[in-house]
């Protein structure tokens, strides 16, 4: 058994016993097309593996608890922030933006994780394992201190650039792409970094 259809995984959940630690261990991988792979093994750090529960097999990032989670990483957060002089209240509002503060999230194009890094930019970074929130935060944060240096410490830039990606912000004169999705992740960033501003993280 490599791959799994969705039928098959279905078939398979309600077959096996659901005795913790029983049977095979089950990943799924969403492609940038948004296509669903399952696998018995990982072959990369873009596959999550499935937990077994009560219901059968579960993705971990279905089960994410936002509260627990943002105490969780605060500190991990805060260390990395003062370690890279980023802003603790933009790294807040992107992962909150990016994630939820769910380690397991990964996207429809291919990003994983709390900063959902893409491949590219966890190799630059030397992220070797994007679902690790240390790893996954020090790229994410070092990836955002050279962005806002890129832009001369402009935020909105910065936040679009790590949306869309640098050429983009640049092929545009330096200003927000005209994209959609840019302009709204952008916004809603903004609107997250003023609450973050005004709590105590």
């Amino acid at each position: 058994m490599r791959f799994l259809a969705n039928t098959t995984l279905l078939c398979l959940c309600t077959a096996l016993p659901l005795t913790v630690n029983a049977g095979p261990k089950i990943y799924k991988y969403v492609d940038s097309k948004g296509r669903v792979t399952y696998s018995d093994r990982s072959f990369h750090d873009g596959y999550v593996e499935l937990k077994k529960s009560w219901k059968g097999w579960v993705d971990p990032g279905t089960t994410n608890n936002y509260r627990e989670n943002k105490k969780k990483y605060r500190t991990l957060i805060a260390e990395t922030s003062k370690t890279h002089e980023v802003p603790n209240w933009l790294v807040h509002a992107v992962i909150h933006a990016e994630s939820f503060y769910n380690s397991y999230a990964v996207s429809s194009a291919g990003a994983v994780g709390l900063m959902q890094l893409m491949p590219g930019t966890a190799q630059r970074y030397g992220v070797t394992n994007r679902q690790d929130p240390r790893q996954n935060i020090s790229g994410g944060v070092r990836y955002l201190k050279d962005l806002l240096e890129m832009f001369d410490g402009n935020v909105e830039l910065a936040v679009a650039a790590y949306n869309a990606g640098e050429n983009a912000v640049k092929k545009h004169g330096n200003r927000i792409p005209p994209y959609r999705e840019t302009k709204h992740y952008v916004r809603k960033v903004s609107e997250l970094s003023q609450r973050y501003k005004s709590q105590t993280i």
